[in-house]
């Protein structure tokens, strides 16, 4: 079985593609809308299987190890009955701290076994957040907040995809505006300019602003940002990872003061155990056009131009993902310093992924 390294072709390389996400935060595991009452969903965090289940009323739903303590089944494969959750192999039944309460054979006053594991769970912006680390943490660590969300000026589209990559490359990708030059065939050529860096302990932002030098400004571009002025650095971006997550706000005059035109939110969910493949949950909230009702009218449109630039990037960091599974280390010679910052925050923060059974 090949080992993954990270190595340094010229002094000290952070250790980012061999780290894992770190647990100890609240994480989107699926959309609210897909885990439908009475129903099951199974869900994985770094290879760990969760189940999220809704009981029957339609209330708030909980999360479990997606396991059974008798016979180790997946309990996705079970029933909802009520509030409780019942295996599908033998019918023991569990409530949503994972507690045992009922096994239909066993004769009364015996002890139930053990139950399984369970997970803290809340909903929020349309998703299923769960807290897959320690436990005792889960109440005192916040759900983001994310202000735009639910904002009147403001329409918002849903990012939900599988994407074959390490978390680190989504974050290097979005912070690193420099890649403007694959997005040629849908906005022209951008020069991008980096106005200033800021960071934390276990944050980092930075400031661009942006000059087209060749080609026009699509329609899809413009509906979401507005026209702007294509030949000066007049607009101003901000990117931001706040470990574990990461955010873009864009002005199109570059007042900072003002609402953004354009808020995105970025949530990306190690699915397997080498976390060689995430799901990107995101919020990207588009300001509305002052005329009451055309952003609906405009928004396949808008759909279109985002899916175009999410697929390109999604091509890129799958693609990097390759070379490094090929190579078996980290060869990129990374000459941006904010990269250079923003991987040795991601290792920083991050924690050992646990070796794979030979």
């Amino acid at each position: 079985m090949r080992k993954y390294r990270d190595v340094a072709p010229e002094g000290d390389v952070p250790e980012t593609r061999t780290t894992g996400l770190d647990p100890d935060f609240w994480y989107p595991f699926a959309r609210s809308r897909d885990l439908k009452p009475g129903k099951t969903l199974a869900v994985k965090f770094a290879g760990t299987e969760i189940v999220l289940v809704r009981p029957d009323n339609g209330g708030a739903p909980y999360a479990l190890e997606d396991r059974c303590a008798h016979r180790q089944v997946p309990l996705s494969m079970g029933v909802v009955k009520g509030e409780q959750l019942q295996c599908g192999y033998h019918c023991w039944a569990y409530d949503r701290s994972g507690a045992c309460v009922s096994i239909p054979y066993l004769d009364r006053g015996r002890t139930l076994p053990n139950g399984v594991r369970g997970y803290g769970c809340r909903e929020a912006y349309g998703f299923v957040f769960v807290f897959p680390g320690n436990q005792e943490l889960a109440d005192v660590t916040p759900v983001p907040e994310l202000p735009t969300f639910g904002d009147r000026r403001y329409k918002t589209r849903v990012l939900d995809r599988d994407i074959a990559c390490h978390y680190s490359f989504m974050h290097e990708n979005l912070m690193d505006m420099n890649h403007q030059f694959l997005h040629r065939s849908l906005m022209g050529r951008i020069r991008a300019k980096l106005l200033d860096v800021r960071e934390g302990e276990d944050w980092l932002e930075a400031d661009y602003s942006f000059s087209r030098t060749e080609g026009k400004q699509s329609l899809g571009e413009r509906l979401i940002i507005g026209s702007g002025n294509d030949d000066k650095y007049a607009d101003l971006m901000t990117i931001r990872t706040g470990y574990p997550y990461q955010t873009l706000r864009y002005w199109t005059d570059g007042k900072r003061e003002e609402p953004p035109a354009l808020d995105l939110w970025n949530a990306y969910v190690p699915t397997d155990r080498a976390q060689h493949h995430n799901h990107t949950y995101g919020l990207i909230m588009i300001q509305k056009p002052p005329i009451p009702g055309v952003i609906h009218l405009l928004w396949p449109v808008i759909t279109l131009f985002t899916e175009g630039i999410f697929g390109q990037d999604r091509v890129i960091v799958e693609a990097e993902q390759r070379a490094y599974e090929t190579q078996g280390a980290d060869l990129n010679n990374e000459v941006f310093p904010i990269i250079q910052s923003l991987k040795a925050l991601l290792a920083r923060r991050g924690v050992p992924i646990p070796p794979a059974d030979c």
